[in-house]
């Protein structure tokens, strides 16, 4: 973990609601409440297609490529050196913690009731944060070393490059199956079985390690965008072409999902195109709220989130992970207790699981509203 200052650096307000929002989403989605199902929208699609659960993760990436062109002018003038190191250090320490936060709580119970350390042999490798981590690593040296229309050169070959990959090394007439394409069997031959995500209806990881090649776009494409608003300025014009390129991108995408569906769990190119262009529909509005007709409603809110950001996405994974492991009876855990035995009987099925996720969420931004406060600001 990077140091902790005390110092409130001048940010960008849109960016900072744009990544807030990202956050607030991810939370709720993360932490529904047990005993009746979250609305459909808020969980991601079994497989083929898009919710707006969907939207979170690659959201956040192009949060971060948005971030890294504010970054990059001074990352620019460091020796090369001092490049890598700076990189690599920040890279490290962001898989590790994802790593860790998969891992913890490092000890459970085993069949004969003495407690015993997690097997690393049990952990998963891959995740969230790990993503996040190659993604900025990837990123920094892109545009470290390249220009942006290279980098939009090497935007295409990564996406139509993946598109050849899963066809190439799938199981043919299966490729885009979830136990014979190209992601499963790269992560089960390089990791193992014991190391990938097991939650799904059969050992996948949504965040393996071929597909975080397409990945790397969402980044590249929110760098892009930082870029161009920085020097057009937050004009109506702009706002125009922000608005444009992203009709664009989604309709290109909508095309290329006949073809190669949109698929968040394997990243593929049309599931890029299609959050890009609606990541820079989003951007454009809120730079026109925000910046151009200074509607401030809801933004302090957001921002809380947005000043913290990962230091908050680790904080809700790891406390939800302790209140899950916490039993209150023999059949609840104290975070299925309270959302079943509590908020379940004053808003009963879907509204209830929501609430529980809201509520969760309140208690993360409360969090944040503290460092805020204290002004103390985390950077991982």
């Amino acid at each position: 973990m990077g140091a902790i200052s005390n110092q409130n650096s001048n940010r960008f307000l849109s960016l900072d609601v744009f990544r807030g929002l990202t956050i607030c989403l991810m939370i709720v989605v993360n932490t529904p409440g047990t005993g009746a199902h979250l609305y459909p929208y808020l969980v991601h699609a079994e497989w083929f297609g898009f919710t707006l659960a969907d939207l979170v993760f690659p959201s956040f990436l192009f949060a971060m490529g948005n971030a890294m062109s504010f970054s990059m002018g001074k990352m620019k003038e460091m020796a090369s050196d001092v490049f890598w190191k700076k990189v690599i250090k920040r890279t490290l320490i962001m898989f590790l913690l994802g790593y860790l936060m998969y891992w913890f709580p490092f000890f459970r119970q085993g069949i004969d009731g003495i407690w015993e350390l997690k097997p690393f042999a049990e952990t998963r490798v891959m995740g969230v944060l790990q993503r996040i981590a190659l993604c900025y690593l990837f990123a920094s040296v892109i545009f470290y070393y390249l220009s942006e229309k290279a980098a939009i050169v090497l935007s295409v070959i990564f996406l139509l490059g993946y598109w050849a990959i899963l066809y190439l090394f799938g199981q043919p007439g299966a490729e885009l199956e979830m136990a014979t394409n190209a992601v499963t069997r790269m992560d089960l031959s390089i990791l193992g079985n014991g190391h990938i995500y097991k939650r799904d209806s059969m050992p996948f990881d949504p965040e393996g390690i071929l597909s975080t090649l397409p990945s790397i776009v969402n980044v590249i494409a929110g760098f892009i965008a930082g870029a161009f608003i920085q020097r057009i300025g937050k004009t109506f014009e702009g706002i125009a072409k922000l608005l444009l390129v992203g009709f664009l991108l989604m309709a290109l995408a909508r095309w290329w999902d006949l073809v190669f569906p949109i698929c968040k769990k394997l990243w593929t190119g049309s599931f890029v195109l299609y959050t890009v262009g609606i990541d820079l529909s989003i951007m454009a509005v809120l730079i026109y709220l925000i910046e151009l007709k200074q509607k401030h409603f809801g933004v302090e809110f957001c921002t809380i989130f947005g000043k913290n950001p990962m230091f908050i996405y680790l904080f809700s994974e790891l406390f939800f992970t302790l209140l899950r492991i916490i039993p209150v009876n023999s059949e609840q855990d104290v975070f299925e207790w309270f959302s079943e035995s509590v908020i379940q009987t004053v808003f009963p099925g879907s509204l209830g699981s929501f609430v529980t996720a809201i509520l969760f969420m309140l208690l993360c931004w409360s969090i944040g509203w503290w460092l805020n406060k204290k002004r103390i600001y985390i950077r991982i």
